[in-house]
């Protein structure tokens, strides 16, 4: 229970680690610790955020986390100025 209250409550969208040309999901250990592609060799994905992954291909979300609203569960970010 509290996992999932600590979940509900989090500011970040889904991540998953994603090939940027065919977006189908990698491994995590194919993006680097910031979500961009790196000059090692291993890394070859980017984070995706947000979105849906249907057959391994995410769509729905974007590569730019802030693009993302990430209100939680039950949040909601307000769109009224002020």
């Amino acid at each position: 229970m509290l996992a999932a209250t600590l979940t509900a409550c989090s500011s970040e969208p889904d991540r998953r680690c994603v090939d940027p040309v065919t977006y189908k999901e990698l491994p995590d250990y194919k993006c680097d610790s910031d979500g961009r592609s790196g000059s090692s060799s291993s890394s070859s994905g980017r984070y995706y955020y947000g979105g849906s992954s249907s057959k391994g291909k995410v769509s729905g979300g974007s590569f730019d986390r802030s693009a993302v609203d990430s209100g939680g569960f039950g949040g909601h970010r307000s769109s009224s100025g002020g």
